[in-house]
């Protein structure tokens, strides 16, 4: 088995409640604009891409899908997610994948999108655990192909309409992956109820007893570092991915970081010494030490200008910009007048020359 950089991810994070932490694959959501403002304000250990279809990736239309896969140095170990039920498309799809230098690549078996399912991928591939094999296998040769060694790793959920654990789970294991994330709640679940983390620890179980270095990634309703650490103590599982909590958050993998800095280099230090230890942090980091609830308006909708304008810097000949107006919600809320400045983004945030405009005409009737 192949594991590459989670070998080492496994021997720093070592111990219960010690955890990595990884940035959920989502769909127009995790592009390169996006990942760069954590690599900025503060990095997970794991960056993954939005989910990419192999079969768009094996085909003329293989340039343009290219750019969903542009990522920076600053952004590994970087997993290059992927998804197809066409066994020859995801061997050539993987070989291309790798010769971009991806650290990993993840195959997705567990998005609940009718379209994706539609095409026997995502939570589909639960159904037909041979064809599932097929593409794992296929993977594996394609990275084969390139002249590369790179892990492959899968992302699932527990089941399709009822909970499979004790088979779907051992059968993935079994397919000598490096890594398995999964999402606590069946295909039927979708997003609709909690996630139950007790089928983490199910699944890390099931690990145990097959006695095989998988790495296993908790995922589903995390919203800090803390129930993170919380959760991996309590499940055993090696690694915590957060979704939906990181919109219009780049500083959530720094900001519970910031208590663990205190507890481990400052301690009871006075004031001075304290001081000295933030300078060294530096300027860029300097909300590590605060919860980032504390994140003054200005800093959020800066960062928001800033997220928009590398957004039509990197993929503005690509995308719509309208994309970007699932994140103005995320960053525009809680403060007085947050509503009337979200229904105008909302309506006349077209570009982020706009945008820009709009939060400056905000910020300075304040």
């Amino acid at each position: 088995m192949q594991m590459g950089f989670w070998e080492q991810l496994k021997k720093e994070h070592r111990g219960d409640g010690n955890p990595f932490f990884a940035l959920a694959p989502m769909a127009d959501v995790t592009d390169v604009a996006f990942r760069s403002l954590f690599v900025k304000y503060g990095k997970p250990e794991v960056l993954w891409t939005e989910f990419v279809s192999s079969d768009g990736l094996a085909s003329a239309g293989r340039e343009v899908l290219k750019r969903d896969l542009e990522y920076t140095e600053g952004e590994r170990p970087i997993v290059a997610q992927l998804f197809s039920s066409n066994v020859e498309k995801m061997r050539q799809a993987a070989k291309f994948v790798a010769e971009l230098g991806f650290d990993g690549i993840d195959i997705n078996m567990g998005c609940p999108d009718k379209s994706i399912e539609k095409q026997g991928c995502g939570s589909a591939m639960i159904k037909t655990p041979e064809i599932a094999a097929l593409i794992i296998q296929a993977t594996k040769d394609g990275i084969l192909d390139a002249g590369k060694n790179i892990p492959v790793s899968v992302k699932t959920r527990v089941g399709y309409n009822n909970v499979e654990i004790g088979t779907w789970i051992p059968f993935l294991l079994s397919q000598d992956i490096a890594c398995l994330t999964i999402h606590a709640r069946t295909r039927k679940d979708l997003s609709k109820v909690p996630a139950k983390w007790e089928y983490v620890k199910e699944v890390v179980a099931i690990r145990d007893k097959m006695n095989i270095p998988t790495l296993i990634i908790g995922n589903g309703d995390v919203e800090n570092l803390e129930q993170g650490r919380k959760l991996a103590k309590e499940t055993g599982c090696d690694g915590i991915m957060v979704g939906r909590a990181a919109f219009g958050n780049p500083w959530l993998f720094a900001g519970t970081t910031g208590k663990q800095v205190r507890k481990n280099f400052i301690g009871n230090f006075f004031a001075p010494v304290r001081t000295f230890i933030f300078s060294l942090i530096g300027k860029k980091n300097r909300y590590w030490l605060k919860n980032t609830k504390d994140i003054p308006t200005e800093e959020k909708l800066r960062v928001l200008i800033e997220h928009s304008e590398l957004f039509e810097k990197k993929l503005g000949d690509v995308k719509n910009f309208a994309i970007m107006k699932k994140h103005f919600k995320a960053y525009v809320h809680g403060f007085p007048g947050s509503k009337e400045l979200r229904v105008r983004l909302m309506d006349e945030g077209n570009s982020a020359t706009l945008v820009r405009q709009i939060i400056t005409e905000f910020l300075t009737k304040k």
